[in-house]
């Protein structure tokens, strides 16, 4: 299974080594990026083998392939797909698939002139919980869906503070870059059709008057401010990033707000925060039928069913050990091993990529203009 990757960063390398783990005949062979040097060091004697490229067109020129993963900055996720979909090679696209309107209506043109195999990267719809709590939707235990409540209070917030994700001309902001995730689970377990979108959004904590570009290191509070990576480095924390969180270009909320309307006519409420810590993090969701409610959440791996009309309690528990992505990154590497031997089609499709990516581009328009919005594509 040869492997070409544009863009080979942290996450295509986890890609990579969840497809490895399910096949280990998987190997990148060709890879395009502007950093050669870097990538050969990082990999080692396992770069020997692997042909590098300037650009994109000279690799799929040039190498057989079996399947290309695209993981770019976000930027570029969109001009990347549509130079790889012409030669019907199965493609594993990184989220968000585009971060602003124009490059999401061209995505969507482009896969309709050359419909070839896409995964996009949609984990969480992949997990063995969202799995479990699909099939209690599904046998009608609780009854149709008629609310949703979500929330992902995030407890490594500073990662988008501190390190390029601040920086929202490459990743299109947090609905973009989180809510994603989320709006694709919960329209995958509704199974309706999202029709109307409004946000609120927020910057309480991360904001401040340190000058821009300022990093930790280079700041007089660096030894007594809790978000600096110097004294995170003292204390043995995890550090995301160099700069300052609290320096006016910082870009991106910290807390954010959704009300999603559905074609049926039922809605959802989801809420993601970035300055939680330790165990107040949380991810999941309430799902509310007539007869009862389904609740779970992926740091617990636990799901609970409420039945309304008796005093009934079912609690199942996952015990998933895989926690990349809460063991959503295998099965996505099983799906995509099988679409390149030609077995399956995707689990997590482009349509669906793309509809998340405009529910979040469309939250963000709403949050900024303080009004609903239709979840469909402007007229050009």
């Amino acid at each position: 299974m040869k492997i070409g990757v544009i863009g080979y960063g942290k996450r295509a390398g986890h890609i990579m080594a969840a497809l490895q783990q399910m096949e280990p005949q998987c190997d990148v062979t060709a890879i395009t990026d502007t950093s050669p040097d870097i990538i050969n060091e990082s990999l080692g004697e396992k770069s020997n083998n692997i042909h590098f490229y300037e650009v994109p067109e000279h690799m799929l020129e040039k190498e057989k392939l079996d399947g290309i993963i695209i993981g770019t900055r976000c930027s570029l996720h969109t001009k990347m797909a549509l130079k790889v979909f012409p030669y019907n090679l199965p493609l594993f696209l990184e989220k968000p698939v585009a971060i602003n309107e124009t490059d999401l209506l061209k995505l969507k043109k482009g896969h309709e002139e050359f419909p070839s195999p896409v995964m996009v990267s949609f984990p969480l719809r992949a997990t063995p919980i969202i799995e479990q709590v699909k099939k209690i939707i599904d046998s009608g235990l609780v009854g149709t869906i008629e609310h949703v409540q979500a929330v992902n209070n995030v407890p490594y917030g500073g990662n988008y503070y501190q390190g390029w994700y601040r920086d929202e001309e490459e990743t299109g902001g947090l609905f973009l870059q989180k809510a994603t995730h989320d709006f694709d689970y919960i329209n995958y377990l509704v199974g309706s059709t999202p029709v109307q979108i409004s946000a609120m959004q927020s910057k309480q904590i991360y904001k401040g008057q340190k000058p821009a570009g300022l990093m930790c290191v280079n700041c007089e509070e660096k030894y007594t401010c809790r978000e600096s990576a110097v004294m995170k480095r003292l204390n043995e924390e995890q550090v995301f990033g160099e700069y300052c969180c609290f320096a006016n270009d910082t870009g991106n909320h910290d807390s954010a707000s959704v009300l999603i309307r559905y074609d049926t006519g039922m809605h959802a409420v989801y809420s993601q925060n970035f300055f939680v810590r330790k165990e107040a993090k949380a991810r999941g969701a309430r799902l509310m039928g007539y007869k009862g409610t389904v609740e779970f959440d992926f740091y617990t791996d636990t799901i609970k069913v409420f039945m309304h009309h008796n005093n009934r309690v079912e609690t199942h528990v996952i015990n998933e050990k895989d926690r990349a992505h809460f063991g959503g990154d295998r099965n996505l590497a099983r799906n995509f091993i099988a679409m390149m031997r030609g077995n399956a089609l995707s689990i997590s499709t482009l349509e669906d990529g793309i509809l998340s990516a405009l529910m979040c581009i469309k939250a963000r328009e709403s949050a900024m203009g303080e009004r609903f919005e239709e979840i469909t594509f402007k007229r050009i």
